[in-house]
C-alpha cells in the first residue's frame, strides 16, 4: 500500500503555529515543513490488490458448513447428557440439605410438608424445634426441565424417596426421560 499526500492546504490554521516553532528556518524549507504538516495523506491502494471473489467465498462458506454438518450433532447430544447430569447434582445438594434438617431436628419432613421444609419453618405436621433460622436451602430447586423433585417421607427403601421424572416429566421411560432417583445416584 502507498500513500499519496494531497498538497492543498486543508488545515492553515495550523500554519500559524508552525511558523512560531520552526520560524527560525530559512523560508524554502519553512514551506516545505509546513505543507509536510498540515497534507492530507490518504491511503491508495495499487491496482494489483483486489477483494475476495465470489468463488473463494463460496468454498469458505461450503467448508464451514461442512465442518458444522460434522461437529454440531455431537454437541447436540451433550445438552441432554448435561440436563441429566445437573438434574443428579441437583438431587444430591437437596439430600444434603434434608440430611442437616434431619441432624439438627431428628427427623425428616414429611410428605405433606414436602421440600419446601428445607426453606421455610414448616407450619403443619411435625412441628421441629429446632429448625435452623433461614433455612436450609435458599429455594426448592427444580429440575433441568423445570419439573419439581418427587419427595416422599417416609419412602419405600429408605427414609425418604426423591426423584425426577425426567424430560417427559412422567414416571418410568429410557433415555433422557428415564427416572432419576436418589437411590441410584452414586
Amino acid at each position: 500500500m502507498s500513500l499519496h499526500v494531497h498538497s492543498d492546504r486543508p488545515c492553515p490554521e495550523f500554519e500559524e503555529d508552525i511558523m512560531l516553532v520552526f520560524g527560525s528556518l530559512d523560508r524554502g524549507l519553512r514551506s516545505r515543513v509546513v505543507r509536510a504538516c498540515t497534507a492530507r495523506v490518504t491511503p491508495t491502494k495499487p491496482s494489483d490488490e483486489r477483494g475476495f471473489t465470489l468463488l473463494e467465498i463460496m468454498v469458505v462458506i461450503t467448508i464451514i458448513a461442512i465442518l458444522a454438518a460434522v461437529v454440531v450433532p455431537r454437541f447436540i447430544g451433550r445438552t441432554d447428557d448435561a440436563r441429566v447430569t445437573t438434574t443428579a447434582t441437583q438431587i444430591r445438594n437437596v439430600e444434603q440439605a434434608l440430611n442437616l434438617y434431619k441432624l439438627d431436628n431428628g427427623y425428616y419432613p414429611t410428605t405433606e410438608q414436602g421440600l419446601e421444609a428445607l426453606v421455610t419453618r414448616p407450619t403443619i405436621g411435625r412441628i421441629p424445634k429446632k429448625w435452623k433460622s433461614g433455612g436450609y436451602m435458599a429455594k426448592v430447586p427444580l429440575d433441568s426441565w423445570n419439573n419439581e423433585f418427587l419427595y416422599i417421607s417416609p419412602g419405600t427403601n429408605s427414609d425418604y424417596d426423591l426423584m425426577s421424572y425426567g424430560a417427559d416429566g412422567e414416571e418410568g421411560g429410557e433415555d433422557i426421560d428415564a427416572d432419576i432417583d436418589a437411590a441410584d445416584i452414586s
